[in-house]
């Protein structure tokens, strides 16, 4: 064997030291990979930091970017909310305000009849005392009388006053009865031939056209896309349209139309001629809607004036005050049984003025009663009560003259006459509204209706014909004497009556004639 190495001292110590170099080193390395990795460590904290910084930036800005959209969709949400209700609180103040005028108007009429009724009062207060004074006066000078008469004829009061009224009595049953009846002959004589012939010749000096307007209002879709589009989105064109219009728009499923319904017929021809300019236009939105019908509204109003100076030309009746101007404009959208009222009321008015002429009365006045007798019906849908009395409360505020109220609040027979223009208006207008083709029926409906007034006449037992006159509104039945009698004519008549009640539809009222004859027939040969 080898003998053995010997290490010394210094050899340990270097050992020694070199491992203590050795682990310091080793440490130093481990120290300075520890803190490399920690920096490393460091950067990428600080990078997600910073990524999620700008994340956050990020996510604050779009979230500021949603709010302030939401913010401006609320603010259009709450103009178009403030803009519907300004105009709901203009139409409420628009009410209000109308409603208080009225009020005050009819204060104001209400005090000035207040104001009649005392001086009334006082001067009836005065002419009763006058009227007593007189009938104390009247009373002494019949007593003296009496005294004087009971002296001079010996005759006690009673005596002479059963004798003085007897003979007077007599004498005035005799002439009373030659009296009516000469006025009786004579007015049958000449009464009937007269009325027929005044009758006649203002029917046939005045030829009108037949009726051709029409109460129904329609408005034609060109697609069901344009239907879409007016009725809008959760249907907010066809309900602004309906507020600014005050009509009813009816959308069904009729393939290219739309209707309009309406009392009003101003309104209904507001609607129907806003609603075409909008379908032409294209463009339909709250705010376009209530700029057309605004502008639609005036043109209206403009054509409603032009008809009712046309029908005062026409008419010739002078001149009118300008609200009764407009209120015969609006009787142009007016229409009864299919028959326009202007038009009826310039034939009227014309009717009028031929039956006064033939009477040797002022026909100018007979026109102007013609021409204002319907005027009520204008604004019938918004005043209570019946035209007749609506226009005469109208036209007295603008100083006509009583004959013309008169005739148009008794056209109708509601109030009595108090001249002769009243009994010519009404049958002036009877004439108008009665003649063939005045108010809107085909020829066919009509001559059907004949046909069943008289076959339903002719189905009572007894009847041998039955004839329809007066264009339908009199039925005359012939019947068989041996099989009725005088005592069940007016129940014959009645049970005809109340059967066409039942089973026909016709305008106006239908007269039943019953005539019942028994001819003899002999020959001399």
């Amino acid at each position: 064997m080898e003998p053995m190495l010997a290490v010394t001292g210094s050899e340990i110590v270097w050992l020694i030291l070199g491992l203590v170099v050795g682990t310091a080193a080793t440490c130093g390395v481990i120290f300075w990979l520890g803190r490399s990795r920690l920096e490393a460590r460091r950067r990428e904290a600080e990078s997600i930091t910073a990524d999620a910084q700008r994340t956050s930036e990020q996510l604050i800005h779009d979230a500021r970017v949603q709010a302030k959209e939401e913010l401006l969709k609320m603010q259009e949400q709450f103009k178009a909310e403030s803009a519907e209700t300004r105009t709901e609180l203009r139409e409420i103040e628009k009410r209000l305000t109308k409603r208080e005028d009225s009020l005050e108007a009819k204060l104001d009429t209400l005090n000035t009849k207040e104001r009649k009724i005392d001086q009334q009062e006082k001067q009836m207060i005065e002419r009763a005392r006058q009227v007593e004074q007189k009938e104390e006066q009247a009373q002494q000078l019949v007593d003296a009388q009496r005294e004087k008469l009971t002296q001079i004829s010996g005759m006690s009061m009673e005596i002479a006053q059963q004798t003085l009224l007897s003979n007077l009595e007599q004498e005035m049953s005799q002439e009373c009865g030659q009296l009516i009846d000469k006025m009786i002959n004579d007015a049958r004589e000449h009464a009937e031939e007269k009325s027929r012939e005044i009758l006649i010749t203002a029917i046939q000096r005045y030829a009108a056209a037949h009726t051709s307007s029409s109460t129904v209002r329609t408005v034609d879709i060109p697609s069901d896309e344009m239907k879409g589009r007016v009725i809008g989105r959760e249907g907010r064109n066809i309900r602004a349209f309906e507020k600014a219009t005050g009509v009813d728009v009816i959308v069904d499923d009729t393939p290219g139309v739309v209707v309009v319904s309406s009392f009003d017929p101003v309104r209904s021809e507001v609607a129907r001629l806003s609603l075409e300019k909008l379908i032409q236009d294209g463009r339909i939105h709250p705010a376009r809607i209530e700029e057309v019908v605004e502008e639609t509204r005036q043109q209206v109003e403009k054509q409603i004036l032009d008809w009712g100076n046309k029908a005062s030309m026409e008419a010739n009746v002078g001149k009118l005050h300008k609200k009764q101007i407009d209120l015969l404009g609006r009787l142009h959208y007016r229409t009864s049984y299919g028959q326009n009222v202007l038009d009826h009321s310039v034939e009227v008015a014309y009717l009028c003025q031929v039956i006064a002429d033939e009477l040797g009365l002022d026909g100018a006045l007979a026109r102007r009663c013609g021409l204002l007798h319907d005027i009520g019906k204008a604004v019938d849908h918004e005043v209570e009560g019946g035209h007749p009395q609506i226009g005469a409360d109208i036209c007295k505020r603008f100083n006509e003259r009583p004959e013309v109220l008169n005739a148009i609040a008794g056209h109708h027979g509601d109030i009595p006459s108090i001249s002769p223009y009243t009994p010519i208006v009404t049958a002036a207008d009877a004439i108008s509204a009665s003649r063939p083709g005045s108010r809107r029926e085909s020829l066919e409906h009509y001559i059907k209706r004949l046909e069943q007034l008289e076959s339903l006449a002719s189905s009572f037992q007894g009847v041998r014909q039955a004839y329809a006159i007066q264009a339908g509104r009199e039925v005359r039945v012939i019947v068989d004497a041996n099989r009725v009698d005088d005592g069940t004519a007016m129940k014959f008549a009645r049970d005809i009556a109340k059967r066409i009640e039942e089973e026909m539809t016709y305008p106006g009222e239908i007269r039943v004639t019953v005539l019942r004859e028994i001819r003899a027939v002999e020959y001399a040969r």
